[in-house]
């Protein structure tokens, strides 16, 4: 039987082993960082991954060759893998089955400025943003405060300040962040710098569509809300979610999908602006998601169905079921503590939010050395999360 790769082992990785593993599909992790994935019992070969992006592709071939791993399917877990497989993917193809699409059509969701784009032309809404070119753009912006600063390309901007978006509440702010950014991301990709109306609320006004498409039909979804997310302003993971009928975020996300005309696994993330309720595109992930073993407990268990498609097998038309939820104990905790500090959540009500057996990010009954593992991790991931 072909197999997997599977590119990132943190809980996001381990939710695509144990989906493939559980039905005998061979799963290999690859990964450069302390891996939970690695210790799974459904991981058959753990193996590093070159933190080089100019080895990756052909790392990635050699492997290919040494293993005779031809027509293997190649899961991204980061944003940085989706941009290589896409850029790569006519070298990559001719050896795998890839779960990325090729760089012409992952680019509208790679770059937010492409993407905001295509959603005005597809009648989806997004935030007012703007994309100044210089420091004097940005000082004669006519804009009303606050305001956030955030980037075209994560990639660039996060891996300096491992943060989503700046909020800036003053022009004074706004041009000090645009010089601190621009210092940070350098004059290559300033361009990159996006300056954007900040939709109020916090993580509990976010709303995601999930999907498997193929040429742009989605073939299997879901739609829930992200009630918590670390941090809670501008969360770049969430903590605890809920599937959900919402049926004007299923049609902004699957016409947004449709206009890429994509294929394969994404995420298209909204917030609800209580001013007019409209739901505004953020992000589209063009991968799986942190959440997304939410899926299976809901009735649609994303990475299986993907390697159903690659396959050339019957995907049927699948619906997620609302009202499952889904947490991560790890960031959730120390995310709730902060919100009763702050008085916007209760004792009572969290311990409420977690009745009824959610399904966890980590621990399985069947599979359970990637919690212990993780257990031991806590003081590590704690500190490359901003805790």
């Amino acid at each position: 039987m072909t197999g997997a790769l599977v590119i990132g082992g943190d809980y996001q990785g381990l939710g695509i082993v144990r989906s493939l593993g559980r039905r005998g599909i061979p799963v290999w992790v690859l990964d450069d960082e302390r891996s939970i994935a690695a210790v799974s019992r459904y991981t058959r070969r753990r193996l590093p991954w070159p933190p080089d992006e100019r080895r990756q592709r052909d790392y990635l071939l050699a492997l290919a060759k040494q293993h005779a791993l031809d027509g293997w399917v190649v899961y991204p877990t980061r944003d940085e893998t989706v941009g290589l497989l896409a850029r790569e993917h006519a070298a990559l193809a001719e050896r795998y089955r890839l779960a990325t699409p090729p760089w012409d059509i992952t680019r509208w969701a790679y770059d937010k400025r492409l993407t905001y784009g295509l959603a005005a032309r597809s009648g989806v809404a997004a935030p007012w943003t703007r994309y100044p070119a210089s420091r004097a753009e940005v000082a004669a912006l006519d804009c009303q405060f606050p305001v956030i600063i955030k980037p075209a390309i994560k990639e660039h901007f996060y891996q300096h300040t491992h943060a989503k978006a700046w909020r800036v509440d003053d022009r004074t702010a706004l041009l000090a962040r645009y010089d601190e950014a621009g210092a940070l991301v350098g004059p290559d990709e300033r361009d990159e710098i996006m300056v954007q109306e900040l939709v109020p609320g916090g993580g509990e006004a976010q709303f995601s569509f999930a999907a498997l498409c193929h040429d742009g039909a989605v073939l299997a979804s879901l739609a829930a809300r992200r009630w918590r997310q670390h941090p809670m302003d501008f969360g770049h993971s969430s903590t605890y979610v809920e599937t959900v009928e919402q049926p004007a975020v299923a049609a902004a996300g699957a016409a947004l999908l449709g206009a890429m005309r994509y294929s394969g696994l994404a995420e298209v993330e909204f917030k609800r602006d209580p001013r007019d309720g409209r739901y505004k595109v953020l992000d589209v992930n063009a991968r799986t998601w942190g959440w997304h073993t939410v899926g299976r407990r809901a009735g649609v268990d994303f990475p299986y169905l993907l390697w159903r498609l690659l396959h050339g097998q019957p995907v049927p038309p699948t619906r997620g079921r609302p009202g499952v939820r889904w947490v991560r104990l790890l960031t959730d905790l120390p995310t709730a503590l902060l919100e009763m500090r702050r008085g916007r959540l209760s004792p009572a009500a969290y311990l409420r939010s977690l009745g009824g057996r959610p399904e966890l990010s980590v621990f399985a009954a069947d599979d359970p050395l990637p919690a212990l593992l993780e257990m031991a991790l806590v003081p590590y991931l704690w500190r490359q999360r901003g805790f």
